[in-house]
């Protein structure tokens, strides 16, 4: 027991240093990319083009940890970040900036699911929880400390980031090489694999016409709208106010903080108390008024407390939408999770490129159209959700 709680604490580690490497470059990706003359469409098609990759290859990766293990998965997974954001820092040209992005999102997609994949290798049905917790705690660590390292800095120069965060990356692959034994025995091991493991289309297809399949949309477009703001704010702060990545980074950094402690602290309480059905509803509506107040913006305080308000009500709606459609689902609970994990990297896909196509029409339409997407969803949820109270 004692060693498999030195073996988690080790993922932990080596997870927070993968993750803060992530978060540095989240301010800076949209500086960067308008140094080479990327527009709105393109910055879009840039995030867009990693979560396309990390969907694909997440299963096949997951595929190959079951057949070769999972140390050397999580070795190729984290020396491929490092990799990839050398890359990126290296390049001077827009197109090699979407050729390090595409492999970063190939190769880091074998993080992840491999990590989770180990935790359930190396834990009870009772300390799973506990297991997959650390894991969501190395993630909150990325998304509060690396941004406002990254926007610090980027004072330097903009490609200082990513070369501090392939360096961590490196120096996060050494625990797991030294001391991470391997937690899936030869004897488990599947031998062979008649294919890889593909997307699930034709039950996906199936799903959408259960009842769960509504649940399902509003995880898709809770991801759209999310993932939309995310990719485009930075250029649209840059262009209206004038931010550097500086600014942006301690917006994000806000971000991360209000996300934690509405995950953490406040949605269980509000659930127990109104019912997921009601959280999510009113979530939806917050969120609408959030896009819209971020346009009426016009000093520093006021975005950061407009941005609050949209983070208030994606952070609230994230974690009742995922109880709900666990507590309505009609089938095996990993297939579950799995058909929401789907759908919601469908809207990391389709969120970031709309929202760069609509940039270039006029900086407003993002915010105007997300909002309509939440209003949209929330009409919906008044005629297709049933109060769980």
């Amino acid at each position: 027991m004692k060693n498999n709680r030195c073996n988690i604490l080790i993922l932990f580690f080596t997870l927070s240093v993968v993750m803060l490497g992530f978060g540095i470059v989240i301010p800076i990706l949209p500086f960067y990319a308008e140094n080479f003359g990327a527009s709105g469409t393109s910055l879009g098609l840039l995030m867009a083009s990693f979560a396309v990759m990390q969907f694909v290859c997440a299963p096949v990766w997951g595929t190959l940890s079951d057949r070769y293990g999972r140390k050397p998965i999580l070795i190729i997974g984290v020396l491929g970040n490092a990799l990839s954001h050398l890359l990126f820092a290296l390049s001077t040209e827009l197109w090699m900036l979407f050729t390090a992005r595409i492999l970063a999102g190939i190769l880091s997609s074998a993080t992840m699911p491999t990590a989770m994949a180990y935790i359930t290798d190396s834990t009870s049905n009772e300390e799973r929880a506990g297991g997959m917790g650390i894991l969501r705690a190395a993630l909150g660590v990325g998304i509060i400390c690396g941004p406002g390292l990254g926007g610090w800095f980027s004072s330097a120069s903009l490609s200082l980031p990513f070369f501090l965060a392939a360096a961590l990356y490196a120096f996060a692959v050494l625990p797991i090489v030294m001391a991470l034994p391997e937690s899936l025995p030869r004897e488990k091991r599947i031998k062979r694999t008649n294919s890889i493991a593909r997307f699930p289309m034709g039950r996906i297809e199936r799903t959408l016409c259960a009842p769960m399949g509504f649940l399902l949309l509003l995880a898709f477009l809770l991801s759209f709208g999310l993932t939309g703001f995310e990719g485009i704010f930075g250029l649209y702060a840059l262009k209206l106010y004038g931010y550097g990545p500086e600014r942006v980074g301690t917006i994000i950094v806000l971000i991360g903080v209000i996300s934690v402690i509405m995950q953490g602290v406040v949605t269980g309480p509000l659930s127990r108390r109104w019912g997921e059905t009601s959280i999510i509803q009113v979530s939806l509506i917050v969120c609408a008024i959030g896009f819209v107040l971020m346009l009426q913006a016009s000093t520093f305080p006021e975005v950061l407390l407009t941005v609050s308000v949209f983070i208030i009500g994606s952070s609230l709606l994230r974690p009742a939408l995922s109880s709900l459609i666990s507590k309505r689902s009609t089938i095996a609970q990993g297939k579950t999770m799995g058909l929401n994990n789907s759908f919601t990297s469908l809207g990391r896909i389709f969120g970031p490129a709309c929202a760069g196509f609509l940039f270039d029409l006029k900086m407003s339409y993002p915010f105007f159209s997300g909002a309509v997407v939440m209003l949209v969803a929330f009409v919906g949820s008044l005629l297709w959700l049933e109060n769980d109270r």
